[in-house]
């Protein structure tokens, strides 16, 4: 598992990580990646502190795709972006020798910029663990537009496929299966890839080319199935086996329904996973806002004429009993007031994104020091959380600066501060 960490050195932030063991920096990939230069790669240089070396990664004025679009669904657009930014690296790659399978997929080393809408990905030199593509498929299941049909079947398709075949599936069908997303928007991105040339780099082409030639006549052929699975399903419309599987049905059509069968069953429990939360979250709204009486059962079932008698004669006595209604109590709602103690925006949601990006933030601060995406202030367990999302000039909390992705907990009357604008929680 990586060990990174992010740090803010100088003018620039970084995300840093730290090698298991001591690097042979004048090697091929290190000499190469150092360097710069390479489009879709985050820029990167090796330093030594205390004996450790670590790879720091400059990722100013971009965000991590994990923390970008936390509790937010993501479209068919931006999808087809990061996967036409993946095949992008991976012909860079090939073009300076260099292998992809050094490629850090997991959505928390993946950063996006802003502004240019442009993907950068981390690269590690001779790496030898989890390049966490699983991870990124699952994060993509998680937060797909579901309105989207297309969409949905495409990710599930990708998710069934990669489960299948494995890290071949990124080498050529995944930009097959990814033009279900209509038109890309640069067609030559799509075409097929060359050979892999990352053994070369490393000194093993022939073992690694014969390894390639096996796996792409694998996913032809896989490919071919496919194709011909409608065509058969044709050709049998006219036997009579009644059966799906029956010894007659093409493997390939068989393999096919499944897939959408699968595809089907995960779209429809999402859909109704989502419906289902937004019901408790109605009904608990309805709870909170408006008082409410339960009916008590009676603890006697009969009536007796004497017991009646004594109770009326006891509630001459003390007095008849008044009903009041049981309200909700009213939670005290939290917010950032600046220094002339006017309200700038209240904390009414488990998380409020801050900045001066209108239409992304629901907290815009239009100051010229603040970040599009500045920072995000999170209620979790009625504590409330405060983290900065990388910005340039920084988050303060009574004067001491966060490092990029840090949280810390929020105290009544605390001072806030982004960039230049001071704010006070209360």
């Amino acid at each position: 598992m990586l060990q990174a960490q992010y740090v803010r050195n100088l003018n620039c932030n970084y995300e840093r990580i730290l090698l298991e063991k001591k690097p042979e920096e004048n090697r091929y990939q290190y000499c190469i990646v150092t360097r710069g230069g390479i489009k879709r790669l985050l820029p990167c240089s090796l330093r030594y502190i205390n004996g450790q070396a670590y790879l720091y990664y400059d990722i100013s004025s971009t965000q991590s795709i994990m923390q970008l679009y936390s509790g937010r669904s993501v479209g068919r657009e931006w999808v087809r972006d990061l996967l036409w930014s993946m095949k992008q690296v991976q012909r860079e790659l090939e073009r300076f020798l260099l292998d992809d399978g050094n490629l850090i997929w997991h959505p928390e080393h993946i950063f996006q910029d802003l502004e240019k809408k442009d993907f950068s990905f981390l690269y590690i030199p001779y790496y030898e663990g989890d390049d966490g593509f699983q991870a990124l498929l699952d994060y993509l299941v998680e937060r797909i537009d579901y309105d989207d049909d297309k969409l949905v079947e495409c990710v599930y398709l990708m998710h069934e496929q990669f489960e299948e075949i494995g890290k071949p599936y990124l080498q050529e069908r995944i930009f097959e299966d990814a033009r279900r997303l209509d038109e890309a928007p640069d067609v030559e991105a799509w075409e097929k890839p060359a050979q892999s040339v990352g053994n070369r780099a490393a000194g093993s082409a022939g073992s690694r080319a014969a390894g390639e030639s096996r796996e792409e006549a694998r996913i032809r052929k896989g490919s071919a199935e496919r194709k011909q699975g409608p065509v058969m399903a044709e050709a049998l419309g006219d036997k009579e086996s009644g059966s799906e599987e029956g010894p007659d049905m093409d493997p390939g059509l068989l393999s096919e329904e499944k897939s959408k069968k699968g595809i089907r069953y995960f779209f429809e429990n999402r859909k109704k996973k989502l419906k289902e939360e937004r019901e408790a979250l109605e009904n608990r709204n309805r709870e909170l806002t408006a008082g409410y009486a339960v009916a008590e059962d009676s603890l006697y079932s009969s009536y007796s004429p004497m017991a009646a008698e004594e109770s009326e004669e006891e509630e001459e006595e003390l007095g008849r009993t008044m009903y009041f209604e049981e309200k909700a109590k009213e939670q005290h709602v939290y917010r950032l007031y600046d220094q002339d103690g006017r309200s700038v925006c209240a904390l009414e949601r488990d998380s409020m994104l801050i900045g001066k990006k209108k239409g992304e933030t629901d907290c815009v601060l239009t100051d010229g020091s603040v970040s599009r995406l500045h920072a995000r202030i999170t209620k979790e367990e009625d504590e409330f959380y405060l983290e900065d999302l990388n910005s340039t000039n920084g988050t303060f909390k009574n004067g001491l600066r966060l490092q990029p992705y840090e949280k810390r907990k929020l105290m009544e009357e605390d001072e806030i501060r982004f960039g230049k604008v001071m704010l006070t929680f209360r």
